[in-house]
């Protein structure tokens, strides 16, 4: 219907505008939208270059948006369907291509120090749609109180980093703000090599560097804990950012309250905005994340080997994506030679990868290594008589982790503590069960070591 295609970019702007879509939800997800056909009453939406994942997101949370503002439009009732693209349906339908950045944006992504790879389009949202959400609202309104600092924390290769500098790119993008993205060894670094000259002019030169921007993104900052100059430096630069109104991304591995040797200024500091943990994938989640990954590759790996590495690597992102490049490599060279490959010789290829085929049983050692490995602990401390103020929570999580994940008794797990009998291992299990029903930072914890332990 020809007045749908005059009015398209309309009826997008009033989706827009009337259903309070964020800007960056309406460029990510609504303005890359065409309109391919209208028959029997049925309206046709075409997703350029889109995968089925994206697919089923615009189909749940999009649908009624169109059928609404089209039916009010030409006042009769339409339906709404979206379509993948595919190379036939494109055929005559205008370009979308973006036009060359111009020198200006490439001269603020270079100063920013960003990874060219990581944007919120090629992010596979899946379980961490809160956290997803939350950056995209930084990004889109940075500075902001209630979530300036933002504290991004998880795993190794869960997807802290490509969060944080999608953030960074969508704002050098949209703005005219100077962003910085930097790793806190790289920021350790310079603080040291500012020192060693021992003059102002570098000290001067380093701190323009990091005070007169408008967003920080900073990596891994458990790795400055401890490092008395580098965390000072950064304590002082990061009140100079907050105190103007300037945001602060931070990523670590644990959340602040379980940083050990962080000072409690700096821990008050960085809980005063907000902070998000970044979960294990679910299944679903890693297959997805593996299909998008496989973009970057001309060969394509068999959706059973795809399914069979998502199942058995739970752990983390690169972990998915190396084992899926042994795969394509192999595939490649099969494929050459005319040979498929198949889910057996991927289990071949796999073998020092993936162990088993059955999940690692959970035992108490590996429940003690989890909670120790989380709150940055010796485990020998977990497991002596010390009754200090740090090991106590971590000793109760022991105990009500081994209660819930296990099979052993009571009287089993105070052995393992070396007490005479169970009654001190039941308060410990029952005061973590009522804990976590009132308290979600605890509660969160506890997840975040499930999972930890469940990657063994």
């Amino acid at each position: 219907m020809e007045i749908i295609r005059q009015q398209w970019e309309n009826i997008k702007d009033i989706i827009h505008n009337e259903y309070d879509i964020t800007d960056i939800a309406f460029k990510i997800w609504v303005r890359p939208l065409q309109y391919l056909k209208c028959e029997n009453n049925v309206v046709t939406i075409l997703i350029p270059g889109g995968e089925p994942e994206m697919l089923d997101y615009l189909k749940k949370n999009y649908t009624r948006f169109f059928q609404e503002v089209i039916s009010d439009m030409l006042q009769d009732s339409y339906n709404v369907e979206f379509s993948l693209e595919h190379k036939q349906e494109s055929a005559g339908i205008a370009s979308t291509a973006s036009t060359p950045v111009d020198k200006d944006l490439q001269d603020s992504l270079r100063s920013a120090n960003l990874n060219p790879k990581y944007h919120f389009e090629n992010f596979v949202v899946g379980n961490n749609r809160m956290a997803h959400s939350v950056c995209l609202h930084v990004a889109e309104a940075p500075g902001k109180e209630e979530t300036n600092p933002l504290f991004i924390h998880g795993g190794s290769g869960l997807g802290k980093t490509h969060l944080m500098t999608a953030i960074g790119h969508y704002i050098i993008e949209n703005t005219d703000l100077k962003v910085v993205y930097v790793t806190s060894e790289e920021f350790m670094n310079e603080v040291i090599e500012s020192i060693r000259n021992g003059n102002t002019t570098t000290m001067s030169r380093f701190r323009e560097k990091y005070r007169n921007i408008d967003v920080l993104l900073i990596d891994d900052i458990q790795f400055i804990i401890g490092k008395s100059a580098t965390q000072e430096e950064f304590f002082n630069t990061f009140n100079a950012l907050i105190n103007n109104g300037k945001q602060i991304v931070i990523t670590s591995d644990k959340h602040p309250a379980h940083i050990k040797d962080l000072n409690e200024r700096m821990r008050t500091r960085f809980t005063g905005g907000m902070t998000l943990e970044m979960e294990l994938p679910n299944d679903e989640t890693r297959i997805a994340i593996l299909e998008e990954f496989a973009k970057n590759f001309d060969y394509k790996v068999p959706k059973e080997i795809v399914t069979y590495i998502a199942s058995h690597i739970r752990s983390n992102v690169r972990e998915l994506e190396g084992a899926y490049k042994q795969v394509y490599a192999n595939g490649k060279m099969e494929q050459e030679a005319g040979r498929e490959l198949d889910l057996d010789k991927a289990k071949e290829i796999l073998k020092d990868t993936i162990s088993s085929d059955n999940p690692s049983l959970i035992t108490p050692s590996l429940i003690l290594r989890g909670v120790s490995e989380y709150y940055g602990i010796d485990p020998d401390d977990i497991t002596s008589k010390k009754r200090n103020a740090e090991i106590v929570l971590p000793r109760q999580i022991f105990m009500y982790l081994c209660r819930n994940m296990t099979d052993i008794t009571l009287k089993g797990i105070a052995a393992l503590l070396d007490k005479k009998d169970h009654s001190t291992v039941l308060h410990g299990v029952n005061k973590i069960s009522d804990e976590i029903k009132i308290n979600s930072d605890l509660r969160e914890s506890i997840e975040a070591v499930k999972n930890r332990i469940r990657t063994y």
